[in-house]
């Protein structure tokens, strides 16, 4: 590899925090963008927060100045130079995926590493597209690169074991912590969060519970940092719908991953989050959450419950019951499913150690109590729940 120059596609939030990672570990990097100006203005924006680390002491100016030096605006793909990596972070569609990375593997030499930042779309789609698949990867950052530690690791079908492994060994290099999966829809962080988002839409919806005693629960008995609906508000009903569809889709539409009415309901309705001051909650001006108080009663009735009324017990069963399928195929291993779910989600541990702390009897029970209420498929147990693959 040729590991003094990087090249990200993308000059976004993400595209640009990527890029200032790459530069903070050592590389020259080219940052590419279609939109004229683009580049320019990401590379601006980040010298200027750049300039506030320094400002804050967290940064000294030359190491800041030093940065700021290796990052250069590019005005395309064809400028690039030969580079050991080349990281493309554009928008979530398959066709403009390839057509970036057929130019890249035109234009790229045989041995660059080149990467995709996808959350959501088949790392084998986009490599059909490439001379030499076997050297595409999925490196998936969270956002913001610069804070996150997590990068999932994703190969293809065609991906490379040595690229692979070249790929794990830098991440580290960045002060990364790498996680490996195959290229299963959701990955791992977006597939395995899934339950956690839809048991509490589902509850609210069936009247078990209000939105804020399901979150209170959520967050002062299981420890989680937000609940799943105030969360939902923060990200953007209408991005969390759009990843939890792209995992039902790719699926076959599998009853497991279907979307709610109720995210749907939000979502026509306009009702965003914080971004548009209403979602499920209502939010001031400042961004204050407006009432929301539990009904801590009824939350210490629930708790302890019926499992189908527990949103604690039900929503922890489902992430133990989704995590267990992932390894039981064979698309993560348990200690990258755990490790993956604390770094980014800030899970208070990840399910495989749940579900061993809980005993996986006890979970497998759990769901199959779910299944025998809500028949139809979504709570269908893990064949690696019941034959004991996962301990």
């Amino acid at each position: 590899m040729n590991l003094t120059d990087v090249a990200v596609i993308g000059a976004g939030a993400m595209g640009a925090g990527i890029a200032q990672v790459a530069a903070t570990a050592g590389h020259r990097v080219s940052l590419v963008d279609a939109v004229p100006g683009a580049a320019e203005a990401a590379t601006d924006r980040l010298g200027g927060g750049l300039d506030r680390l320094v400002a804050k002491g967290r940064l000294t100016a030359d190491d800041a100045a030093a940065i700021r030096g290796r990052l250069t605006p590019a005005g395309s793909v064809a400028e690039l130079p030969d580079c050991g990596l080349v990281i493309e972070a554009v928008p979530e569609d398959l066709a403009l995926k390839r057509k970036i990375f057929g130019e890249l593997g035109g234009s790229q030499p045989a041995s660059t590493i080149l990467a995709t930042n996808t959350s959501s779309i088949d790392v084998s789609a986009i490599a059909e597209a490439v001379i030499h698949p076997e050297r595409v990867v999925g490196l998936h950052f969270f956002n913001p690169p610069q804070v996150m530690a997590l990068v999932e690791v994703i190969h293809g079908a065609r991906s490379s074991a040595t690229v692979l492994d070249e790929a794990v060994e830098l991440m580290r290099a960045w002060g990364k912590t790498p996680v490996r999966c195959s290229s299963t829809p959701g990955f791992i962080v977006n597939r395995v969060a899934r339950p956690f988002y839809g048991e509490a839409q589902r509850m609210v919806e069936a009247g078990v519970a209000d939105a804020a005693t399901i979150d209170w629960i959520l967050r002062e008995k299981g420890g989680f940092p937000m609940g799943p609906l105030e969360l939902t508000d923060f990200i953007g009903q209408d991005v969390n719908l759009a990843v939890g569809t792209s995992v039902w889709e790719q699926t076959g539409r599998d009853e497991r991953y279907a979307p709610t009415e109720f995210q749907r309901g939000l979502v026509e309705a306009g009702r965003l989050g914080r971004k548009t001051g209403q979602g499920v909650y209502t939010y001031a001006a400042d961004g204050v959450l407006v009432g929301g108080d539990p009904d801590l009663g009824l939350a210490e009735r629930l708790v302890g419950g019926p499992v189908e009324t527990d949103p604690l017990a039900r929503t922890v069963a489902m992430l133990v019951n989704e995590a267990a399928d992932l390894v039981g195929r064979g698309e993560a291993t348990a200690a990258d499913v755990d490790i993956a779910m604390v770094l980014g989600t800030r899970y208070p541990r990840g399910p495989i150690e749940w579900g061993r702390s809980l005993g996986f009897a006890v979970v497998s029970r759990q769901i199959e109590e779910l299944d025998r209420v809500f028949p139809g498929g979504r709570y269908r147990p893990s064949p690696a729940l019941l034959d004991g693959t996962v301990q």
